[in-house]
């Protein structure tokens, strides 16, 4: 019976655990994106990884990139969280982001810890997320 309850208690505790990091991460995503919704390109880029951030140089380079090649994350209608994945030792929370046009689109945030904090390292639009395409 001891060992019964130990083990649920610590099943609980590993459960409450992920349920933080999920909350944790998926806040990470919402600021960022209230940040684009608001054009704070600066705010935005500080939720990028050090690699990103090296990658554009500045948030007005990544700013045009993200109105270029992900308005639906610049200007969503909609913002969904699902599952969060292990894959390959790297988290990915995948999204479900409805467009201004109604057009759905699934993708993949991968998520790394810096400084005990989530940042965005790459987010991937996966194929063509709407069913009515």
């Amino acid at each position: 019976m001891r060992r019964l309850l130990l083990a649920l208690s610590l099943s609980a505790g590993l459960a409450s655990g992920a349920f933080a990091q999920n909350a944790e991460i998926e806040a990470n995503i919402s600021a960022q994106i209230q940040a684009f919704k608001a054009d704070d390109f600066a705010t935005a880029f500080t939720f990028a990884s050090p690699n990103i951030q090296r990658l554009f140089g500045d948030p007005d380079n990544f700013g045009v990139m993200v109105r270029r090649g992900y308005p639906m994350v610049w200007r969503p209608a909609e913002v969904r969280f699902l599952e969060l994945r292990e894959i390959s030792g790297a988290l990915w929370q995948k999204v479900m982001i409805t467009d201004g046009d109604g057009r759905v689109h699934l993708l993949d945030y991968q998520m790394i810890r810096q400084e005990g904090r989530w940042k965005i390292n790459g987010v991937q639009l996966l194929g063509n997320s709407d069913p009515a395409a």
